[in-house]
């Protein structure tokens, strides 16, 4: 294995490339590490991938992933992870507001102190207050609901054991939440380090409100998943249980009232009506939790992403999951 992989997934970001290779080979040269960086362009429709071909001759270490269009950056991200061969795995952004510099100290983060992850916690930050107070609010909630305590869930520059990202699947809008998704896989030594915070340099942000909402969607989704994943019947079986209960009390009682009072009018009562529907939500929900049990989440197919080149892989050392590192469904 080599010391780092450095994965950058990208978006149109041609210009900030040349800098930010020369920079990471700076200082990888600089504390004599060995690495490779994966440049995973996500469908760009500017010039990046012809830059990341003549970074690829410049720098043998670059190595470079094209999808056929744009995924998202879980995608570039989880395809990444899948080709990292570097004992120590280390996300940045494309856009320069990641410093390089900040490497050597997540690497030894991982290595000596023993962490299992370290995420980049951007306390001085450089984005106007469009970006920065839904951030905090963000944040606070994924604090609050998850139970990892991060200040920075979004900040790029994140640094990984070899093993957890051979462990976890990113999809959708799940980068954000690669923390909580270790902390459920059973990786629970998760750090924090101040990182410095660049100016954009090049380009423009591709933060948007979609993505802030989207964000808290994947949240509930990731935290049921992370609760209740392999044991769904435990709540849609209780939900169900209860409403079954419910329906069946109501119709118990209209059931005896007409009993005794023989001129008591079942059919005419909203409370008739009311009991039938918890009934059968009831039964839904229990008979869907059984059903939940039997499938396993994750479809095949989810994760295919159609790669139209790589560079620079040797495939005899592309690092796969394996069935010991792969998340399995049972």
């Amino acid at each position: 294995m080599l010391d780092i992989s450095v994965i950058v997934p990208l978006f149109n970001e041609d210009e900030s490339l040349p800098e930010l290779t020369a920079w990471i080979d700076r200082v990888m040269k600089a504390n004599n590490f060995s690495y490779e960086v994966i440049m995973v362009d996500d469908g760009s429709n500017d010039n990046s991938w012809n830059v990341i071909e003549d970074l690829q001759i410049k720098y043998p270490s670059v190595k470079g992933i094209k999808f056929r269009r744009n995924y998202g950056k879980s995608a570039a991200l989880n395809t990444g992870f899948q080709d990292a061969i570097g004992d120590v795995v280390i996300t940045m952004d494309a856009d320069m507001q990641d410093s390089p510099d900040e490497i050597p100290g997540l690497y030894k983060m991982i290595k000596e102190d023993g962490f299992d992850l370290v995420s980049g916690w951007k306390k001085k930050r450089f984005d106007p207050l469009s970006k920065t107070i839904p951030t905090k609010f963000f944040n606070w909630v994924t604090r609050k609901v998850s139970g990892v305590h991060l200040n920075d869930f979004n900040c790029g520059l994140k640094a990984y054991a070899n093993k957890v990202v051979k462990s976890v699947e990113v999809y959708g809008e799940m980068h954000r939440y690669i923390p909580v998704m270790a902390k459920w896989s059973g990786f629970t030594k998760i750090g924090e380090k101040v990182v410095a915070h660049q100016a954009r340099k090049y380009g423009v942000t591709k933060f948007g409100w979609n993505r802030f909402i989207n964000g808290f969607l994947d949240l509930a989704s990731i935290t049921f998943v992370g609760k209740f994943g392999k044991k769904p019947m435990h709540f849609l079986g209780t939900i169900g249980v209860l409403f079954f209960l419910i329906g069946f009390g109501i119709l118990f009682y209209l059931s005896i009232m007409k009993l005794i009072y023989s001129e008591f009018g079942i059919a005419d009562r909203p409370l008739f009506y009311f009991g039938i529907l918890t009934l059968i939500l009831g039964t839904q929900l229990f008979v869907g939790g059984f059903l939940a049990e039997i499938i396993v989440r994750n479809s095949e197919g989810r994760n295919h992403y159609l790669i139209a080149e790589k560079k620079g892989f040797d495939p005899r050392k592309v690092a796969k999951k394996t069935p010991e590192t792969a998340r399995t469904s049972n």
